[in-house]
Order: C-alpha cells, then structure tokens, then sequence
C-alpha cells in the first residue's frame, strides 16, 4: 500500500526545498496552507489554513523524523481533527527526498506506513500527484496549476 512518486524539476534542490518551508511558497502549493514547525527532530508541525474549522483549520499534522535541508525530510502524518474523529489512530509516514540530477531536481516522495483500511488512502492517492504536479510547475514557472476550484 506504499506511495511512491518520483518527479523531475528544473531547478536546484533548495529552490524545490523552499517550496516545502517558506509559508508563501507552502500557501501557493498547499491550497492556501502553511507549514508550522520548528523543524527539529521530535517536533510537531501542522499544515494550517483555510478549511472547514475557519482560517485555522489543521489539515494534517504530525511528527518530524528527519530534516536535513536541501536533501530529506519525514514525519509522520495524521488527517486533522476536523476531517476524521480517529485522527490519532490513522498515523501513515511520508519521506521527501531530493537529489541532484544535471541541472535538475529528482524529487521522491514516499507515503508508507499505511494501516489497514485508512480511510484516506485513496483520496491520499490521488491527490500528491497534483501537489507535485503544482511544486513542479509553481518552482519552474512561477505559478500553480488551475485544477479548477
């Protein structure tokens, strides 16, 4: 039941890294959400915005498991409070990745560590390949993807 998603992006690793940890670049690609962390190793973060709960609502949250900028990241992750009442329960992992490649980015991201019958999974499923469809286009261009909403 692992996720795995391998893209390339026209740019150097901390212009695709930025994209993950500046709250205007997380904005833009995450349907108007920012990343709220420190960072460190054990911490929580939270990707907060706009939702069902108001300007605050949390999307996702969880715990940091690994930073090294420009290079991984991962941290546990958890559907926010508003979207399930088990959100405790439904803990998956996601891995970030970035090498160089030329004069690109190889960017590989894992979600694994799914339970049996996550009520997310297929929702999960397709929708990183629209988020890093819009890291692609937004590091390379400038600008997000129209999907319509």
């Amino acid at each position: 039941m692992d996720l795995k998603y391998v893209i390339y992006v026209g740019a150097k690793p901390e212009d695709v890294w930025n994209i993950f940890v500046k709250p205007e670049a997380t904005k833009a690609i995450f349907f108007g959400s920012t990343l709220e962390s420190t960072f460190e190793v054990g911490a929580r973060y939270e990707y907060v915005g706009p939702g069902s709960d108001g300007d605050e609502t949390v999307h996702v949250y969880g715990e940091v498991l690994a930073f090294e900028p420009y290079r991984l990241m991962s941290f546990t992750e958890h559907p926010g409070p508003s979207y399930r009442d088990n959100h405790e329960e439904l803990e998956t992992r996601v891995t970030l990745t970035l090498e160089t490649v030329g004069g690109s980015t190889k960017v590989t991201l894992i979600n694994d560590q799914w339970p049996d019958n996550h009520p997310s999974y297929e929702n999960t499923k397709e929708s990183w390949p629209m988020i890093l469809s819009n890291i692609k286009s937004y590091v390379e261009t400038g600008k997000t993807l129209d999907f319509g909403w």
